[in-house]
């Protein structure tokens, strides 16, 4: 992964365009799509690692899911771009293929996160969730069509966590956390300020915590340490500011200088708010809302340098 295009642009954890219409709480497992993979690696093994732009373009795009054709705008653009990515960058696709044979164990561990999803709200969505193979420049969003993650970004993304199936576990929950804010959130005439925007992808990493057991950007607990007191003063001074590039979508960084610590500030402060409201449904439901990001900073009791437990 935030909710907007952006994110796509930087690491491409985390985006969410506008949220899902609502949909009844799933009697059955929540449908995870991995048939575009297969799709594509048949294309690519066929072509010895170097297919045609219109074989893509006919084979894997036109006749694949809905999810790959709603991942064409900004992202995979057309098979001409997918061809010319991977011929540009081979080892990408070849590193994506260790993830293949973790797809069925994900598939698997997530029926007991979107379990838990459940229990925490009831009134929660479960659009299907399409794994497949982009462009290299986005790993998770949301679109008409569900959750879609790209499983090359995933893959290559190894400042993450080191197992790949929980790498993809805690992806995918922090898109459904994402899936369960108001589309209002993506007003684009709504000014958006740091604070804001850090919120709206903290509370997806809290909703991934409390559904998967951890966040996406588990990372940042090791690069933030000794750093956390000035970073929380730099977000205080510019939690109203509009100019995200500082906090978000601005890439993964280095362990001397982290990047996308909105996502890190934004989880902190929803844990923070969790945690203190003795009503947990609704403290969800308020986090989720967003009503007032500055009312749930100040209701959190967040404070910087004030030592939080995230685990």
């Amino acid at each position: 992964m935030g909710r907007a295009v952006a994110a796509a642009a930087a690491l491409g954890l985390g985006l969410s365009p506008p949220v899902l219409a609502a949909a009844a709480q799933p009697e059955v497992p929540v449908e995870v799509r991995i048939e575009d993979v297969d799709r594509f690696y048949a294309i690519y093994d066929a072509a010895k690692g170097k297919p045609s732009a219109e074989t893509l373009q006919r084979d894997y795009i036109e006749h694949g899911s809905e999810g790959v054709r709603q991942f064409l705008p900004h992202r995979i653009l057309s098979g001409q771009a997918l061809a010319a990515q991977v011929a540009a960058h081979p080892e990408v696709y070849e590193r994506a293929r260790a993830c293949l044979k973790v797809l069925p164990k994900v598939k698997a561990r997530l029926q007991a996160a979107f379990a838990e999803l459940a229990k925490l709200l009831p009134e929660a969505r479960f659009p299907p969730a399409t794994i497949l193979i982009g462009r290299d420049n986005s790993g998770g969003t949301t679109a008409a069509s569900g959750v879609l993650i790209g499983l090359e970004v995933t893959c290559r993304s190894n400042w993450l966590q080191a197992d790949l199936s929980d790498r993809l576990l805690h992806l995918v929950a922090h898109e459904y956390g994402h899936v369960q804010q108001p589309a209002t959130l993506d007003d684009e005439t709504v000014p958006t300020t740091v604070l804001r925007q850090s919120l709206i992808e903290g509370v997806a990493e809290l909703i991934a915590e409390l559904i998967s057991g951890d966040i996406t950007n588990a990372h940042l607990r090791k690069w933030t340490l000794g750093k956390q007191a000035e970073i929380d003063e730099r977000f205080l001074a510019q939690a109203e500011s509009s100019d995200l590039s500082g906090w978000l979508y601005n890439g993964a960084g280095t362990p001397a200088n982290p990047g996308d610590l909105g996502y890190w500030q934004g989880y902190r402060i929803a844990l923070a708010y969790y945690r203190k409201a003795p009503d947990k449904a609704a403290a969800l439901t308020a986090l989720l809302k967003l009503d007032s990001p500055k009312a749930i900073l100040a209701d959190s009791g967040w404070a910087p340098a004030r030592p939080l437990d995230e685990r």
